[in-house]
């Protein structure tokens, strides 16, 4: 059961195992759930060798408390990456082993699909999520990388940065609890209560997508924010249309465009993001 904690252990591993090319990674911060489990399966059946990091990285944290309350269940990860298969390596570096030089982030340029949503409500947060990507990638060299659609903003950020170091980028759905709430680490920091009025964050995306034919841009998103805005305990961040491919908010549709709508919203203190295709 490979688990490797430094530069030096990762090395070894990889050498003995260098021809099993291709190699899979999924970059994770632990408290793995169903869809983290799902992204691990996909990588293992497509790849000779599975990589997963655990790494919750401090400097995509805009909030020092956000990050002291990110759950940590490392034995536990493990235990459900090996019941995929004992083989999987399973890298759990150290902040130091990451950033040897201090915990800070690089600054971007990221075609601008940092500064809508995430980007404004976070200031700093994708230049620490493509600094510890960038490193990942480094380390592990990795020919194919999974991520979830969940962070959908996040996913074409990552492309962006994969695409000149030659890895390519697959990613699932996301995948949903019972009620349509989206899977995250964060759930586990809400009640049963909490996570029962969380479920009208997805039934308000169907319901902008099932009207999206039918209704104008302006008209979609006024309804979505009612919506949102008058559930009783849920602060609305923002809710948000925007064209796939470069994430600019759009006020009207075009022929040959596809729209994704956005949401951010905050339950018991827990903030919570969710996205759906609309076309």
């Amino acid at each position: 059961m490979p688990k490797v904690f430094t530069t030096e252990e990762l090395r070894l591993f990889q050498r003995k195992n260098d021809n099993n090319r291709s190699w899979g990674l999924v970059p994770t911060m632990g408290s793995l759930h169903q869809g983290h489990l799902k992204l691990i399966q996909k990588a293992h059946a497509e790849n000779a060798m599975t990589f997963v990091s655990i790494f919750i990285n401090p400097t995509q944290f805009d909030s020092k408390n956000d990050l002291e309350n990110y759950p940590s269940t490392i034995d536990a990860d493990v235990e459900k990456i090996y019941t995929i298969d004992p083989n999987i390596c399973v890298f759990i570096p150290s902040v130091e082993t990451i950033y040897p030089d201090g915990a800070k982030a690089r600054k971007y340029t990221l075609q601008g699909l940092d500064k809508t949503m995430e980007g404004m409500y976070r200031p700093g947060h994708f230049d620490g999520v493509s600094t510890v990507v960038k490193r990942l990638f480094t380390l592990l060299q990795p020919d194919v990388a999974y991520f979830g659609q969940k962070d959908f903003q996040q996913l074409q950020i990552v492309s962006l940065l994969a695409k000149p170091l030659g890895i390519e980028i697959r990613s699932l759905p996301t995948v949903r609890e019972a009620n349509g709430l989206a899977m995250s680490s964060r759930n586990s920091r809400l009640s049963d209560e909490g996570r029962e009025k969380a479920k009208m964050i997805y039934a308000t995306l169907q319901m902008v997508k099932s009207n999206f034919s039918s209704l104008n841009i302006d008209a979609l998103k006024t309804m979505a924010i009612q919506k949102l805005s008058e559930a009783p305990q849920m602060e609305l961040e923002y809710f948000e249309i925007v064209a796939e491919h470069n994430l600019n908010v759009v006020q009207s549709k075009a022929k040959g465009v596809s729209y994704r709508a956005f949401v951010a919203v905050v339950v018991e203190g827990t903030r919570l993001i969710d996205n759906i295709s609309l076309n």
